[in-house]
Parts: C-alpha cells; sequence; structure tokens
C-alpha cells in the first residue's frame, strides 16, 4: 500500500511539473525568455527573462507561499508600484498586461511553482554578479569624485531605481524636487567629467611618452580641483536629497544608515 502511494505521489509530482512547464510554454514563453540569457540579450529583450524575474522575487520576498501568492497576485493585477525589478527596468520594458480572465488562478499557482522550482539557474546568478561586481568595478574607474565610499551612496541612481515603489512611496511634489536636484546634479558633475577626461588623457599620454612627471604637474592640480568640485556636488546632492525624504523614506533607501 506504502509502495502504491509513493508511486502515485512521484507520478502526480511529474504531472504537475509537467502541466506547469506547458503552462509556461503558453502563456508566458510569448514576452519572457525561459532560457538563460547572455549579456547582449539583457537590454534588447521583449520583457525580463524568467532568470531575472525569479531572482528578484526570491530576492524581495521570503518564503515559498509568500513568492507564489505575490506572483500571482502581480500577473492578474500589475502595478509599477508592487514589481520587485527596479523602476527603470519597468519604465524600459513596460508593465506586464494582466491575465486576468484569460488564465485561472489554479493554473498560475502552477505556473509560480514551476517557475520558482527551476529559476534563476545558478549559471544565471553567477553571470549577475560578474555583471555587477564589472559594473562596480567600471564606475569606480570612471568616478570623478574624492570618496568612493558606500557610505556616500548615488542617492539619484538610487532613488530611480525606486522611484515608483510603494515601499519608498514618494508624492508628487517630493518628485518634482528630486527632479530638480538630479538634473543640477548631473549637469554639474557630467561637465566635471568631461574635462577630466581629457586632462587624465594628457597625463597618461606623457607617461606613455617617459615625460617627467614634472611635466604634467598643472594637470594633476587641475585633476584635484575638478574632482574636489565634483565631491561637492555629490555631498550636496545627497544632503538636498535626504532634506525632501522622511526619515521612514531614507531607511527603505539606506538601511545601513540606521
Amino acid at each position: 500500500m506504502k509502495r502504491t502511494l509513493l508511486v502515485l505521489s512521484v507520478a502526480a509530482a511529474v504531472a504537475f511539473a509537467g502541466n506547469g512547464e506547458a503552462l509556461v510554454k503558453k502563456h508566458c514563453a510569448g514576452c519572457h525568455m525561459l532560457e538563460k540569457p547572455e549579456p547582449s540579450e539583457m537590454g534588447t529583450a521583449k520583457a525580463p527573462p524568467f532568470d531575472a524575474v525569479i531572482f528578484h522575487v526570491k530576492d524581495a520576498v521570503s518564503g515559498e507561499e509568500a513568492q507564489k501568492k505575490f506572483m500571482v497576485g502581480y500577473i492578474l493585477a500589475p502595478d509599477a508600484s508592487k514589481s520587485v525589478c527596479e523602476s527603470n527596468k519597468v519604465a524600459q520594458f513596460g508593465l506586464m498586461p494582466s491575465l486576468k480572465g484569460k488564465v485561472g488562478e489554479a493554473e498560475l499557482n502552477e505556473i509560480a511553482a514551476y517557475l520558482l522550482k527551476v529559476y534563476p539557474h545558478p549559471e544565471f546568478v553567477s553571470m549577475l554578479r560578474e555583471i555587477l561586481t564589472n559594473n562596480r568595478l567600471a564606475a569606480l574607474k570612471a568616478s570623478p569624485f574624492l570618496i568612493n565610499s558606500d557610505n556616500l551612496p548615488h542617492m539619484t541612481k538610487m532613488l530611480i531605481q525606486n522611484w515608483d515603489k510603494a515601499k519608498l512611496g514618494l508624492t508628487d511634489e517630493q518628485k518634482e524636487k528630486l527632479l530638480k536636484i538630479r538634473k543640477e546634479t548631473m549637469e554639474g558633475v557630467g561637465k566635471i567629467r568631461r574635462k577630466l577626461q581629457m586632462l587624465e588623457l594628457d597625463v597618461a599620454d606623457a607617461m606613455i611618452e617617459r615625460e617627467d612627471p614634472k611635466s604634467v604637474e598643472k594637470q594633476l592640480e587641475e585633476i584635484a580641483a575638478l574632482k574636489l568640485e565634483a565631491t561637492k556636488i555629490h555631498l550636496k546632492c545627497i544632503s538636498d536629497t535626504t532634506a525632501v525624504l522622511s526619515e521612514e523614506q531614507v531607511a527603505v533607501l539606506l538601511p545601513f544608515w540606521e
């Protein structure tokens, strides 16, 4: 009897998994990539690959049942404020259309269970970590600031990533003020960055040509002055931004400041 129940249980699990896969291919594969994406495909896809979607779901929501509930609720009523993806990614891809009335809730639960079981692939997680590390190194290399510690965050970047999140809860008045701060910051740093690039190239060329280091002292002083100016803009951005936000909103963006 026990053996019969075990066989039936295994058969049911296999059938369930197969049905979940079939439902995903039927209702989801037209937009979401099922296989692991290559880095070059990340920005050209019609919708986020499932590897990325489920990576973010598992990162933002604890527990399989809560994850399934979240996914079913979101599929039935997509909303930017509920998305686990960054707000700028939602803006890039747009909101998915609701499947309400097109797919039953029981089938959606099967879809969610299958996706949580299969994704993200370990290879994707490794690739994503490598991309994030490379991006971080590239950002540090191109930074115009004197201080590049994580304790001095890039507020405009963090805000754009969380712009529409319900948890952050920005008001229209706050958004208007923050966009003004972002514009002033980006313009100020952008001008300095362009000047720095030319000066740093001059110094590098001089060293390649084996010139005396003293020949580039003037450029080095200009670089130092520009980086000081950029750092002041960076600090002003942090100060102005946090003045617009409530303590609770700052805690959402910067939990390590607690």
